[in-house]
């Protein structure tokens, strides 16, 4: 798959800069880095692999055609 350069770094960014706040009392929290990466569970990874697998079906597609 050639996804654009500017695309991929949105997407490296989006799982590498994560930050969380946790509500104490109804008041947030200041954020705070997530440390860990993409991990089994996260919702980004079901997004991830959408993307994927669009990218599959269509070289698939392309290979029927």
């Amino acid at each position: 798959m050639s996804f654009p350069t500017l695309w991929r770094k949105w997407i490296k960014e989006s799982v590498c800069t994560a930050t969380a706040s946790v509500l104490v009392n109804g008041s947030p929290t200041d954020e705070f880095p997530l440390e860990r990466g993409l991990r089994q569970g996260d919702p980004l990874s079901h997004f991830l692999f959408l993307v994927a697998a669009e990218g599959l079906h269509v070289l698939m597609e392309a290979m029927v055609e």
